[in-house]
C-alpha cells in the first residue's frame, strides 16, 4: 500500500498541460514562483509532490473561469499528483490544504476539479470513521433488508416542538423508517432545541414500546463543536437513536470531534455542497469529497436523488451513492450509508435500485410521502411496495395496479 497521498485532477491551462501540471506540484509543495535558497536540501526533495500521471484530453477556444493568464486554445488533461505521507502525516486540516489549497488560484489554469484522493492506511487507523455505517444502522432500526425508508419533518419550520412530535407521531404510526429534522430547524426560539428533543423522543421511545420498532429520528444538532457536544449528550440521555449535523456548517475540524464523541450514527447532510461542485471545471468532485467526511465519522451521508428538484445529473448521484459504498481500504472500510433524498417519490425506487445494485440506503421523501392523497401512512407502504416490487423486478405499473396507495402515489407524482 502506498505512502504517498494520491489526488486526481481535470486541469484547463492555456500553458503546456505539463508545465501547468508541475506548476501545481511545486506550488502545492516545497516550491514558489522564484527559486529560493536551500530548495536542493535533502529534506526538501523528498517532501516535493510530483506528478505521476499526466492524460491530455480536449480543449476549448474558450476559459472555463475567468482570470488564467494567456490567449487560447485552452487545453485539458487529466492529471495525477503524489505527495509523500511524511510530509503532512495523516491530517484531514492539512490534507485539504495540501491537494485543495492555493491551486485554485493558479493563474496558470483555466480550470481546475478535484477527482478523486488515495490515502494511505494512516489515515484510516487515526480518524474514527462510522461507527455505524449501513450494519449498524441496520442492526439499530431493525430493517434488516430493503432500504429504510424515510421521511423529514415538513414544513421545514415554522412547527412548535409540540407539533412536530404529533407529526412524528403520526409518522411512527404509518410504518416510516427514519425521521430527520430539516436543516433549517436548528435552535430558535419558536422551537427550541431541547423542548423540540423531549418532545419527539417521548413519541418514538412510546412507539418503541408498544411496537418494538425503533424508528430513528435524527434530531438536527449542529452548532458549535461545545453546543454539538452538549447536543448529543441530551439525546443520548433521553434514550435518542440519531444526530444530525450539516458538514458544511460545523467543519472538518468539527465533526471530527463529533465522530469521535459520537454514540450515536451520525446523519450527514450536506447542505452547501452545490457550491463546491456545480461549475464542471471548478471545485470538487463528490467521491473525493465524501472521503473526508467517511473518515470523520458520517455513519449517512446525502447523496441528492435519481431526477432530483436540483441540477444534479442521475450519473453523478449515481456515482455519488456508489463511492460511498466502496471501502477504502480492505481492513478499514469505512463504508458510509448513502441517503437519497431531494424530491423523490415511488417513481425513483426501480431506477435507483437498477443503478446502484443494491437497498443499502435511505430513501427519504418529504413530499413524496407526507402528502400522499391517501395520507402519510399510504404514502409509506407505497414507497415501500415500490421498493418491493423493484427488488423483485416487477413493473411499477404492475405492482401498482395490485396496490392501490401505489396506484394512487403513482397518479399523484407523476410528472
Amino acid at each position: 500500500m502506498t505512502q504517498r497521498i494520491e489526488a486526481d485532477y481535470l486541469i484547463e491551462t492555456p500553458r503546456d498541460p505539463a508545465r501547468a501540471a508541475e506548476d501545481i506540484a511545486g506550488e502545492q509543495s516545497s516550491g514558489t514562483f522564484v527559486a529560493v535558497p536551500g530548495e536542493d536540501a535533502p529534506g526538501v526533495i523528498a517532501a516535493r509532490a510530483r506528478v505521476e500521471r499526466l492524460e491530455l484530453l480536449d480543449q476549448s477556444d474558450t476559459p472555463a473561469l475567468p482570470g488564467a493568464r494567456g490567449p487560447g486554445p485552452f487545453r485539458r488533461a487529466a492529471v495525477t499528483i503524489s505527495w509523500p505521507l511524511d510530509t503532512i502525516g495523516p491530517s484531514l486540516p492539512n490534507l485539504v490544504a495540501t491537494v485543495a489549497g492555493n491551486l485554485f488560484e493558479l493563474a496558470a489554469l483555466s480550470g481546475i476539479r478535484l477527482l478523486d484522493l488515495r490515502l494511505p492506511p494512516a489515515f484510516g487507523h487515526r480518524y474514527p470513521g462510522p461507527r455505524f455505517g449501513v450494519a449498524g444502522t441496520r442492526r439499530l432500526s431493525g430493517v434488516a433488508t430493503g432500504p429504510l425508508i424515510g421521511t423529514i419533518i415538513k414544513p421545514s419550520v415554522g412547527l412548535s416542538p409540540e407539533e412536530t412530535a404529533a407529526l412524528t407521531r403520526r409518522l411512527c404510526e404509518a410504518g416510516i423508517d427514519f425521521i430527520k429534522d430539516d436543516e433549517l430547524q436548528s435552535d430558535g426560539p419558536a422551537c427550541p432545541f431541547e423542548a423540540r428533543a423531549r418532545a419527539v423522543l417521548v413519541e418514538i421511545d412510546r412507539h418503541r414500546q408498544r411496537t418494538g420498532r425503533n424508528v430513528l429520528f435524527a434530531l438536527n444538532i449542529t452548532g458549535e463543536i461545545d453546543e454539538m457536544r452538549r447536543r448529543h449528550d441530551f439525546v443520548v440521555e433521553l434514550g435518542g437513536n440519531c444526530a444530525m449535523a450539516s458538514v458544511n456548517s460545523v467543519g472538518l475540524a468539527g465533526m471530527v470531534e463529533l465522530g469521535r464523541h459520537s454514540l450515536l450514527p451520525i446523519h450527514a447532510h450536506r447542505n452547501g455542497w452545490g457550491a463546491m461542485t456545480r461549475a464542471p471545471m471548478l471545485g470538487w468532485s463528490f467521491p473525493a469529497w465524501s472521503k473526508l467526511w467517511r473518515l470523520a465519522g458520517a455513519d449517512h451521508l446525502h447523496v441528492n436523488g435519481i431526477r432530483n428538484k436540483f441540477t444534479e445529473d442521475d450519473e453523478s448521484v449515481v456515482a455519488s451513492a456508489r463511492s460511498l459504498l466502496t471501502p477504502l481500504w480492505t481492513e478499514r472500510p469505512c463504508v458510509t450509508m448513502p441517503v437519497f433524498s431531494s424530491g423523490q417519490t415511488v417513481f425513483e425506487a426501480h431506477d435507483t435500485y437498477a443503478a446502484i445494485g443494491t437497498d443499502d440506503l435511505i430513501h427519504a421523501a418529504g413530499g413524496g410521502i407526507l402528502a400522499h392523497p391517501q395520507g402519510p401512512k399510504a404514502g409509506v407502504e407505497a414507497m415501500r411496495a415500490a421498493w418491493t416490487a423493484a427488488a423483485a423486478g416487477e413493473p411499477l405499473d404492475e405492482a401498482a395496479a395490485a396496490f392501490p396507495p401505489l396506484a394512487a402515489a403513482v397518479e399523484a407524482y407523476a410528472r
